[in-house]
């Protein structure tokens, strides 16, 4: 079987995304095809979505100029499973504290950018994740913080903050997990979140 995913390329680790999900895929006997996002059209082919870091206000602007994003919206609505890491979480958020970033508003959190340092205070931390047996290695890099969660569920936290949360098939994390060559947060977001199911598996047999 065959899934075919999408990574929004207009910034971030396109790559390195792209090698964890089909990491994860392999893990659990799926062939994954992974296309580079840069223009509207792609997103309604794909089964599975990564939106990656990089600058928050850039992204959103080049998510809604492409029209990208009505597309990343619709994608969520079906059930499909979207994960959004770092600078993905701002732009999917509820409330970015910035007005420069026009939310997607996907995932229930109020967020607050670069608030865990700048790129020199980037550290790894072992992350107990929900859902995952052992301590995660994640990589943080100026990282924002969770402020406040509403109807999302928290999945880890560090120093006391939320830093990967769960809203319906959205999983959202404020650290790099395709920095590591460990594709667990991947496959967590994508084939083991009982929310955010691939949907439609079947079709693919």
């Amino acid at each position: 079987m065959t899934l075919t995913a999408g990574v929004v390329a207009v910034q971030g680790d396109v790559e390195e995304h792209a090698a964890a999900i089909d990491r994860a895929a392999r893990e659990r006997g799926y062939e994954v095809t992974v296309h580079e996002i840069r223009e509207s059209g792609i997103v309604p082919d794909c089964d599975l979505l990564a939106m990656p870091g990089g600058e928050s206000t850039t992204i959103s602007r080049l998510l809604h100029s492409e029209g990208i994003a009505p597309e990343i919206r619709a994608h969520v609505d079906t059930g499909k499973p979207l994960l959004a890491t770092c600078a993905g979480l701002i732009v999917a958020s509820s409330d970015a504290n910035d007005d420069r970033v026009e939310e997607l508003e996907l995932v229930d959190v109020t967020v607050q950018r670069n608030a865990f340092g700048r790129q020199k205070d980037s550290f790894e931390a072992p992350l107990a994740i929900d859902g995952l047996a052992a301590p995660y290695p994640a990589v943080f890099i100026r990282a924002p913080v969770i402020d406040d969660v509403g109807d999302a569920e928290v999945l880890a936290a560090w120093d006391d903050r939320p830093v990967a949360v769960r809203d319906g098939p959205v999983v959202a994390t404020s650290f790099h997990p395709e920095l590591t060559p460990d594709s667990r947060v991947h496959g967590l977001a994508f084939f083991e979140n009982d929310a955010a199911v691939v949907p439609e598996l079947e079709d693919h047999q």
